[in-house]
């Protein structure tokens, strides 16, 4: 009777053992799982390009860059900070209409990076605007960016500079490339 039992025993604790192994394999491929990654690892940064600034002091220090930045999670990513190698300061903007002009400013709360979805940062719209820039960038030459996201997690591109004379905004407020 009792070796009936310990068989028996021995029969259920194996098959316990591959019901828990079964939920286990069950759950790691499981798509509901979090994603646990940092925004910096969610997005992907594509075809970063900056202004050319050929004359720092005729064009106030300031020029713009621009991407396609995607996000494959499952949650909105915000970058809410940039700085750059040949700025001073980097800032968030967006181009607004108000009142039948075109108006730069910069970005309440940063850029949001939709789930599964894409920011395009273009001329006449959400950018990157590098003020104080302290050096000329000529067409050709590669400028290094790097955002941060509301993780605090990082990421770094290369931006090509080319030419380009489209999208003349206005400043709002007046923009000096200098922080007080």
């Amino acid at each position: 009777m009792a070796r009936r039992h310990q068989v028996r025993s021995a029969g259920l604790t194996a098959f316990a053992a591959a019901a828990l192994a079964s939920a286990t394999l069950f759950t790691a491929c499981s798509t509901d799982s979090p994603d646990t990654r940092s925004d910096a690892d969610a997005i992907t940064v594509s075809q970063p390009w900056v202004k050319a600034l050929d004359d720092v002091a005729a064009d106030g220090g300031m020029t713009s860059a621009f991407a396609v930045v995607e996000n494959d999670s499952d949650r909105d990513v915000r970058i809410v900070s940039a700085s750059s190698d040949v700025a001073k300061t980097v800032e968030l903007h967006e181009v607004v209409e108000s009142g039948g002009t075109t108006t730069m400013r910069e970005v309440d709360g940063g850029i949001v990076v939709p789930a599964k979805g894409s920011a395009t940062l273009d001329p006449g719209g959400e950018h990157f605007m590098l003020m104080g820039v302290t050096k000329s960038i000529r067409s050709g030459d590669t400028v290094t960016i790097t955002a941060r996201f509301d993780d605090g997690s990082t990421e770094t591109v290369e931006a090509i500079a080319r030419d380009f004379n489209g999208n003349q905004e206005n400043y709002s407020p007046e923009h000096t490339g200098e922080r007080s």
